[in-house]
């Protein structure tokens, strides 16, 4: 029987777990949002700055700025775009991702490898592997999901994460954070789809969003390895394919 959780809000009102949520996202650097406050700042008043965090929490009054818009260089000759949050939005979707991620990722198709804590590519490579060599799956559809997390539908997702979370809260909180906007050389943009290629939380959203896809394939029989975006469906023939 699958678990529905009613009351989780309560464990972002921890002063512990802000602290940890911070190393965290010290830990994996970045750079500063639209305000400016790199990590460095944010550490040199952190106290005061977690206290902060903590009280618009518990006031219900924290709302998390539009993130900052970078373009990244693809070697296609395209761009990859960036949302980067502000350090402390990093700080609250890092707390909201460790409470989030034990409850969804156990459920998870066995294939998927992408953005989970002990998955790897390298697995990826060893289970596409042994199907292609163990199982003769040696036609294989391969597939990469355009602007995957630029096109993440805002309703599927609070949808999906409806069916296990119960708590009103925590669900307003994600959508705040995919409601949060974008900050480009143009101004301020509305984000109606996706979750920003950046944000702490939005590998997550994308895993939950895309399980839908992997356990309907699972039902269908069908052995697949997926990566994030990229995905692979490895059948016995070409017709098959």
């Amino acid at each position: 029987m699958t678990r529905i959780w009613y009351s989780l809000y309560g464990r972002m009102l921890n002063r512990r777990a802000l602290g940890q949520a911070f190393w965290k996202v010290k830990s994996a650097k970045g750079s500063a949002g639209i305000d400016g406050q790199s990590v460095k700042d944010f550490a040199e008043s952190l106290d005061s700055n977690l206290n902060s965090l903590l009280a618009e929490l518990q006031d219900k009054s924290y709302h998390p700025l539009a993130v900052r818009r970078v373009e990244i260089p693809k070697a296609n000759g395209g761009v990859r775009l960036l949302g980067i949050p502000a350090v402390r939005d990093r700080v609250v979707q890092q707390a909201l991702l460790d409470i989030l991620q034990p409850i969804f990722d156990p459920g998870f198709h066995p294939s998927s490898y992408g953005y989970r804590p002990g998955r790897s590519c390298h697995q990826a490579i060893t289970k596409a592997t042994m199907f292609i060599r163990q199982y003769g799956r040696k036609w294989v559809v391969d597939m990469d999901l355009s602007k995957c997390f630029d096109t993440l539908d805002h309703n599927l997702i609070l949808s999906s994460l409806t069916k296990r979370i119960k708590d009103g809260s925590i669900l307003e909180l994600v959508r705040n954070f995919l409601k949060s906007g974008v900050l480009t050389d143009d101004g301020w943009q509305a984000s109606e789809v996706g979750s920003p290629q950046g944000g702490v939380i939005s590998p997550l959203l994308a895993n939950i969003y895309l399980d839908a896809f992997d356990q309907f394939m699972k039902e269908r029989g069908h052995r697949i390895v997926r990566y994030a975006d990229d995905i692979l469906i490895l059948c016995s023939s070409k017709s098959a394919c």
